[in-house]
């Protein structure tokens, strides 16, 4: 497939020879089963994979809605670069010679993008067009837009963007402001120079598309990349594993590590990637970082990802790092639980289920290794998380705002004695419901959606003195909690006050919070007739399994089976166990306890380990 050249990556391959007859015929199953698991766009709906007006090395095609929609977005930019600059007091001539250019990124620009997915647009303007202009005029402009709704900024985002659905494609929008007097429309991002003068959010948001055209450069075959990559992201997604707001990885992650198996195996088919993807994945050497290229220091005063000068580069647990200058963590927001869910995952469909080796033989089919997670099924206990509004418009910001701290929660209950893994769920549940008492509300806002509330429309309230719409969204962690010690007597103590009032507080926090119109309720289920009732209503609920409610499950999931009763405490029993404010003071060993809980054979891994960069 390929002639002798010097190789991709920051060591040679591990083998060049070419994909044998049964890896290029399970190659040709894999690309049967992508297609009858929908994840690709139907001819009608052919992808156009480059930034908009630009082809790269993308096959192009023309989805006419996509583009369209593309090109009023552009309009959009030009429109509000041009009025920017006409209340800055530049001339009719100068200001609509400002310009303003859109850039797609993410896996709409690296051509694996499947029906529904949004795209992912950076919008580059000059250098008077600030960060407000973008959130205060941008934002408005869009909600103006024909077909335009569920448009919301989040502009404390460490990345900060706009979500919008257009005509019904969904579109994140991130700006990147560059030390330029205007933006031609011919504007390339690959130069470095552009990266002067420029804050780090701006260097961040023109991370995506940089990243992206790198990442093409650094693989050998551009189709099998993407033909791996396509796989491994249904893979992710089936497993609940592919969410970097939730300290999971995110598509650059898996877009990263999926070209670094194709470097190492540059004339392997897709089959061939996958199957060694488990396996060199599971045994990776954590912390030692995923590299497509050496790490490029440049001559810019941009802050580069380097674990012997910042510690908290060292304290990352699973680097895998950009290409592009300046070189980034792509999954700093990875904790000790999610490390571990994610190297279980690599392990159940590598060597420990051995699924892709039995497609290989012939005993197995592809459709195994997508299977979906068994997160609601998995854990005897689950915090529950709810957020809640009075509007659509509110909520979806509230919730983005709640999502966004759920990571710090779970690293602060890593630290809770007898807990031994906080694995946060990667989406949230959204419910409107129609209330007409007060007690509706309040029960609503505390996560106890009766039915008749449930069944209720807008239609049946209309009309009704008292009546108000609720609108939530609810997070959910499963909790493993260590076996009772062998002879132990009596009820255990789980004592979670201490991160789950220190959470409450860090989203009271948000600067647009209003205690009057936004709910975040505190309370243990089995209290229900005894409820620990804040002046914010915020819910961090206790639940067992077999409490979950029906919407968390597909249509004919059987429900799990009723967990075993603990045994009766004294007539205390029904208090919450959450009631000591203070942070316990022993530090958990979880990346041990983890290890014994899910028998990873660790001196296997040693023997066999895999390094590509020694720090």
């Amino acid at each position: 497939m390929t002639t002798e050249r010097a190789f991709l990556g920051v060591t040679p391959p591990i083998s060049t020879a070419e994909s044998t007859e049964r890896e290029k015929e399970v190659t040709a199953t894999l690309m049967e089963e992508l297609r009858r698991q929908n994840t690709f766009e139907s001819v009608e709906e052919a992808r156009l994979s480059a930034s908009f007006g630009e082809a790269g090395d993308a096959k192009v095609a023309f989805d006419f809605r996509r583009e369209t929609v593309l090109g009023r977005v552009a309009a959009v930019v030009k429109k509000f670069v041009y009025e920017v600059s006409l209340s800055r007091g530049l001339s009719e001539a100068a200001a609509n010679a400002a310009g303003g250019k859109i850039f797609t990124f993410g896996s709409y620009r690296l051509g694996v993008h499947g029906p529904g997915s949004d795209i992912d647009t950076l919008c580059v303007v000059p250098k008077h067009v600030s960060r407000e202009d973008f959130f205060e005029k941008f934002e408005p402009m869009l909600r103006d837009v024909e077909d335009a709704t569920e448009v919301s900024g989040v502009p404390e985002a460490y990345v900060p963007i706009i979500k919008t659905k257009i005509s019904g494609i969904p579109l994140d929008f991130l700006m990147a402001r560059l030390a330029l007097s205007s933006i031609p429309d011919d504007l390339s991002l690959k130069d470095d120079n552009l990266l002067r003068n420029l804050d780090e959010r701006c260097v961040r948001s023109l991370g995506g598309s940089r990243v992206n055209d790198e990442i093409l450069r650094l693989v050998p075959h551009v189709e099998v990349y993407r033909d791996s990559l396509r796989c491994i992201k249904l893979w992710a997604q089936r497993r609940a594993i592919y969410s970097n707001v939730n300290g999971f990885l995110g598509g650059v992650a898996w877009a990263i590590l999926v070209a670094r198996i194709c470097q190492l195996y540059p004339n392997a088919t897709a089959g061939a990637i996958v199957s060694r993807f488990f396996i060199i994945m599971y045994q990776w050497s954590w912390p030692q970082p995923v590299l497509l290229k050496q790490i490029e220091e440049g001559p810019l005063q941009v802050r580069v990802w380097n674990p012997k000068l910042y510690p908290a580069d060292r304290s990352h647990r699973m680097p895998i790092i950009t290409p592009a200058y300046p070189a980034m963590c792509s999954t700093h927001n990875v904790t000790a639980s999610t490390q571990m869910i994610v190297t279980e995952e690599f392990k159940k469909a590598g060597i420990g289920a051995d699924i892709v080796d039995k497609v290989i033989v012939g005993t197995a089919s592809w459709s195994e290794l997508f299977q979906k997670h068994d997160f609601f099924h998995k854990y005897r206990y689950y915090l529950q998380v709810i957020a809640s509004t009075g509007t659509a418009e509110l909520q979806i910001k509230w919730a983005g705002t709640v999502e966004s701290r759920i990571r710090q929660l779970v690293m602060k209950l890593e630290y809770v004695d007898s807990l031994i893994l906080a694995h946060p769920f990667i989406k949230g549940f959204d419910q409107v419901s129609h209330c007409i008492t007060e007690e509706e509300v309040r029960q609503v806002a505390q996560g106890q959606i009766s039915d008749v509330v449930a069944k209720r429309t807008k239609a049946d309230i209309e009309g009704l003195d008292g009546s108000s719409t609720v609108y939530s969204t609810t997070f959910y962690i499963g909790l493993l909690i260590e076996p009772k010690p062998l002879g132990a007597v009596g009820p255990r103590r789980l004592d979670i006050s201490y991160p789950t009032t220190e959470f409450s507080k860090l989203v009271k926090m948000w600067e647009k919070y209003d205690e009057d119109t936004m709910g975040i309720v505190v309370r243990n289920i089995k209290r229900s007739c005894n409820l620990m009732r804040q002046v914010i209503p915020s819910d961090l609920t206790y639940f067992t399994s077999s409490a979950l409610p029906d919407y968390v499950f597909d249509e004919g999931e059987r429900q799990p089976k009723q967990a075993l009763k603990r045994p009766k405490t004294s007539k205390g029993s029904g208090k919450s166990s959450n009631t000591s404010p203070d942070m316990p003071n022993k530090k958990r060993r979880l990346v041990h306890t983890l290890s014994h809980v899910f028998a990873i054979d660790l001196a296997w891994l040693r023997a066999q380990q895999i390094r590509d960069y020694t720090r």
